[in-house]
């Protein structure tokens, strides 16, 4: 019963950590999706035909709304996998394993939670991108069809060409600046998934030796210790460089 209840949690350990790869790969790429948006809009932008397709028509519309869909359903799998080894560790004949099962379980819950809170993040980035490109669309229709009325060299049209201008090089800056923030919290989210790895890797040598747990103590109330000591001496000569100098 005992190495059934073993390979039942195993098994959960195993879907858990494949779902998770499977969401980081979708998160990255979605972030790029993104990223790339509104540059790709900018293209579509230069095209002066009137039947240029709207953005809930675009291909990109339809991969956010797709890859929304599957991220959505791989959280849902893995909050059930979750709930499922959370069952498990309060099945009665695994108390003496329950605070490494607890240590286990919490480290994939910190994980859902954070990739959780990178796609809402990620949609609403999404979502206000799309509503600004909205919103210069039909700025740039209004020039179009105020030029048209009034002619190029109406000086109230080239100030509202001005106007656009500025907007959109404003818009260019601020696509630039996500993109670079993209960038150094794809960087972060790599380097997080290190650190903890490696933070994982040290608490279980703690927990399976405890005589590398008490060096490390040791090695850390000497350090506090000699810096102590330094500073005394470095107070007491400065105070003596003081009375010397002042005497």
């Amino acid at each position: 019963m005992a190495g059934g209840n073993s390979n039942y949690w195993e098994d959960l350990r195993k879907q858990a950590r494949q779902l998770e790869n499977e969401l980081d790969l979708k998160l990255v790429s979605f972030s790029k999706l993104c990223t790339s948006y509104s540059s790709s809009r900018d293209g579509r932008r230069g095209d002066s035909s009137d039947t240029t397709p709207l953005l809930s028509n675009s291909t990109q519309d339809r991969m956010f709304e797709t890859m929304s869909v599957e991220i959505e359903q791989l959280l849902a799998k893995l909050t059930g996998v979750n709930d499922n080894m959370a069952e498990y560790t309060s099945t009665p004949g695994v108390t003496s394993l329950n605070a490494a099962l607890m240590h286990t379980l919490q480290r994939h819950r910190d994980i859902l939670q954070d990739y959780t809170h990178e796609f809402h993040k990620t949609k609403s980035n999404f979502m206000a991108i799309r509503e600004r490109e909205d919103l210069l669309g039909s700025v740039r229709k209004d020039i179009e069809t105020y030029k048209s009325g009034s002619g190029v060299n109406n000086r109230r049209t080239e100030l509202f060409l001005k106007e656009h201008e500025h907007l959109r090089n404003s818009d260019r800056l601020l696509d630039d600046t996500i993109s670079i923030a993209m960038a150094t919290k794809e960087n972060m989210t790599s380097q997080r998934g290190f650190l903890k790895s490696i933070q994982s890797r040290v608490n279980t040598l703690a927990n399976r030796f405890p005589a590398i747990n008490n060096l490390i103590q040791r090695i850390n109330l000497r350090k506090r210790r000699d810096s102590l000591i330094l500073g005394g001496v470095i107070g007491i000569c400065t105070i003596l460089l003081l009375l010397y100098a002042f005497h």
